[in-house]
């Protein structure tokens, strides 16, 4: 009798201690390419065996230790056909899985619903078919079926999930009664379905938009109901049966046990039940410690507004939903209603559009440019983009993450960069004091930035150019590391478009005259970028009498006066020695770039070479060679 139960015990244990103790990262990771090559998809997907999976897989989210993948999101991604059942069985770290605006078919497994650590599932419009499953995660929090073609009942074991707080089952061909849901609920749409009977009392306090379009469903907050059409409140769900339980005393029992065959079998259930809770307890605390997922569970939307993040959104046409275009390379995977839910928060206005700052629900951050006065119709465009995203990485070029095109929106996405920008990382706070970047710091960021700049001129073959350079689009990451921002929009937009004095100081006396921007009207503004690092001063701000001051006429006239001190930054004489050389010569570079005819001013890359020959690499300050004296910075050609 013990060695039948032992058998027994062994054959129940081994799957939950296989399930438990052999899954990690690995798994996980052969669990998703099997996913890959089974689900077709028309977006292509980065996911590649020979790259690590935690940071650089896309919509892929794991655990902060690395150790299990927490989250799959990949709506939009042009997935179709069925989902493989077997492959979710190995994924049993996921918290959350978004599917959603795909065009998946057949059932949806019901591994999936059952996950012991899910908690939000968004796999609305797709094309899925079937029932619900009825075996549903206690831990679900966020369910969203809706716009498929889901037909029976909706699951009486909704009623058990009692963190459930957002559930969307509209626009299915589910029917029969509403059950009793849970009392946390803080969102519900059940419209368009075939639902029948009254409303369930644990629900009635939700709008009847929550229910239109079931056309025998009755009761608050809908008409009332007639005696006809009265349908009996759910009953609750029966309760399963534990180990152990029997089926005495349920009808005329034919044989009857033994007293030693009834002690057995009780302390053989005991024994069962013990290990198997003993194995649970243990998987549990197991993934608790390899599970645990950084990125927060989205909240529940109460009312499904589409007006959210309406400052970057508002002329976005429904029939256009879901157009974002993302471009090869990034790891980003969200579309465009994840855009339009996020928060915003405006980090400044220029002379092409407002930028904000978007935060996503899932936790990413990005930077989203809200394009104004684009004269470019779609195809040209999508053209312009397309030659923006093919440029080839590089270290300080800012790529560009996404665009959307509509007739009365136009959208940039790109990522979001901690430490803010070159402008305010060299003027500070105007009323507090401007924090004194020391010239180390500021010609390093320069250097940065010109090779940038020379990247996008020299990568597209002489064809793009950048068209917008001042201080705010010198981006920086936390490490100071510089990354240039903005480029190649300037074809996009309008003539007419009406240019803040602030980006009028970088502009070229040319590129005002005709508004038609040019690699060497590039040129010219980094050379005011350079005058402003120089001088401390704000290209463009204007004086108390609103003049705006022109960075190269003054600082020619200064020169002309012979007196080059006057020109740089108190800030640098204060705190550097034996720089002076070294800046007399950056402003020799500033001189020659700001040349009023475009022929006389050297092009990126020769700016990069006599930068580079200041400082050449492992030299410290004051070893630049380069001959240069006040008289070489007047005999320039100015721009007077």
């Amino acid at each position: 009798m013990m060695k039948i139960i032992a058998a027994f015990l062994f054959l129940l244990v081994s799957p939950f201690v296989s399930r438990c103790f052999s899954a990690d990262i690995e798994s996980d990771k052969q669990a998703l390419l099997e996913f890959a090559s089974l689900v077709p998809h028309s977006r292509k997907l980065n996911w590649n065996s020979t790259i690590p999976i935690c940071g650089s897989w896309t919509g892929i989210t794991c655990s902060k230790n690395n150790a299990r993948v927490t989250a799959l999101r990949l709506p939009g991604s042009g997935l179709y056909g069925p989902l493989p059942e077997k492959t979710f069985e190995k994924l049993d770290a996921l918290r959350i899985i978004s599917l959603r605006s795909n065009n998946l078919q057949g059932n949806i497994p019901s591994v999936i619903l059952s996950l012991p650590f899910i908690r939000s599932l968004y796999f609305h419009d797709n094309n899925f078919s079937g029932t619900i499953p009825p075996v549903l995660s206690r831990r679900l929090v966020n369910l969203d079926l809706s716009a498929n073609s889901l037909s029976g009942n909706i699951p009486s074991s909704l009623q058990n999930l009692t963190q459930l707080t957002d559930l969307s089952l509209q626009n299915n061909s589910l029917s029969g009664p509403i059950p009793n849901l849970p009392p946390r609920l803080k969102y519900l749409n059940l419209s368009f379905n075939n639902l029948t009977g009254s409303v369930p009392s644990s629900i009635k306090s939700f709008p009847a938009s929550s229910f239109q379009g079931n056309s025998l469903l009755c009761g608050a907050p809908l008409t009332p109901c007639s005696e006809n059409n009265t349908a009996p409140s759910p009953s609750p769900t029966t309760p399963t049966e534990g180990p152990g339980t029997t089926n005495i005393g349920r009808g005329t029992a034919k044989k009857v046990l033994s007293t030693g065959a009834i002690v057995g079998i009780a302390v053989g259930g005991s024994i069962l039940l013990f290990i198997i809770l003993a194995i649970i307890t243990l998987c549990c605390a197991k993934k608790r410690d390899g599970g645990q997922d950084s990125t927060a569970v989205p909240k529940a939307k109460p009312g499904r507004s589409d007006n959210k993040a309406e400052e970057f959104g508002s002329g976005v046409q429904e029939a256009e939903k879901n157009k974002l275009v993302f471009f090869e390379g990034s790891s980003y995977n969200f579309d465009l209603e994840d855009l339009l839910r996020a928060s915003a928060e405006v980090l400044g206005k220029g002379s092409y559009g407002t930028t904000y700052k978007a935060i996503l629900e899932e936790g990413t951050t990005v930077v989203v440019k809200r394009l104004k006065e684009v004269a470019a119709g779609k195809r040209e465009f999508e053209q312009q983009m397309e030659a923006v995203g093919r440029i080839s990485p590089h270290v300080n070029v800012a790529p560009l993450r996404a665009y959307y095109f509509s007739k009365d929106e136009k959208l940039l996405v790109y990522d979001y960069y901690q430490g803010g920008n070159f402008s305010m990382l060299l003027h500070g706070n105007n009323e507090g004091g401007r924090a004194a970047l020391d010239w180390e710091t500021r010609l390093r960021i320069c250097l940065e930035a010109a090779r940038g700049i020379s990247h996008i001129h020299s990568a597209s073959g002489a064809k793009l150019l950048h068209g917008n350079i001042k201080s705010p689009n010198v981006l920086l990451t936390q490490e100071l590391q510089v990354c240039v921002s903005d480029f190649g929009i300037a074809p996009l937009m309008s003539h007419h478009t009406l240019i803040p004095s602030r980006s009028l100081g970088y502009r070229a006396p040319e590129a005002i005259e005709t508004r038609k921007h040019t690699q060497k009207s590039d040129v010219y503004s980094f050379g005011v970028l350079l005058l402003e690092m120089l001088t401390g001063k704000a290209a463009g701000k204007t004086t108390g009498h609103e003049e705006v001051v022109d960075l190269p006429k003054w600082v020619q006239s200064v020169v002309r006066e012979e007196w080059t001190g006057e020109v740089f930054d108190v800030e640098l004489i204060k705190q550097q020695h034996n720089v002076e050389e070294e800046m007399v010569q950056m402003l020799q570079i500033a001189m020659a770039c700001v040349s009023k005819h475009p022929d006389s001013r050297p092009t990126m890359e020769e700016v990069v070479n006599m930068m580079e020959e200041i400082r050449p690499s492992g030299s410290g300050p004051g070893s630049g060679n380069r001959a240069s004296s006040p008289e070489m910075i007047r005999s320039s050609d100015s721009p007077v």
